[in-house]
């Protein structure tokens, strides 16, 4: 893939968290996003995902895969590091966290997030630490809070 850091989208639903990923993504600096299960592609949902991406699901690389398992595989022999962004037992702050690269970062369903299969196959689950009534944030502000985290600590800079 030749790319330090990736964005798997699993099983997402809003189109609009999808385009605003992808402009957050594209703003970072990041080489592609994976698409899997049923999250919406630019295919697809061209218009919708057009209006938050504002054009950048044009620049940015995508792919898709229905079957993320495989896909984790798949970025495993090519080298990747998984990384789960979710709140679990066994999930650190992401700002403690000390990322290798490459590194694919997955994101999942706004409501179940990721399942316990998929976090078993991370090498790392990390989260957000939530200070207020709400238990978390919205899937497309947390990816852009952990991705620049991720970014700044490709380029150390921090």
């Amino acid at each position: 893939m030749g790319s330090d850091i990736c964005i798997i989208l699993h099983n997402i639903r809003s189109v609009y968290n999808v385009g605003s990923i992808f402009r957050t993504a594209d703003a970072a600096g990041v080489d592609k996003i994976i698409l899997t299960g049923y999250t919406p592609t630019p295919v697809l949902k061209e218009k919708e995902i057009a209006k938050t991406a504002l054009g950048a699901e044009k620049y940015l690389n995508w792919e898709y895969y229905h079957n993320i398992s495989y896909l984790i595989k798949k970025l495993q022999k090519e080298g990747f590091n998984i990384i789960a962004l979710e709140q679990s037992k066994e999930s650190i702050p992401y700002y403690k966290f000390r990322p290798k690269f490459p590194l694919a970062l997955i994101c999942g369903n706004e409501i179940k997030g990721l399942n316990i299969k998929i976090l078993n196959k991370s090498q790392a689950i990390v989260d957000i630490p939530m200070f207020g009534k709400k238990e978390s944030l919205n899937v497309s502000v947390a990816v852009g809070i952990v991705i620049y985290y991720l970014k700044l600590k490709f380029l150390n800079l921090i």
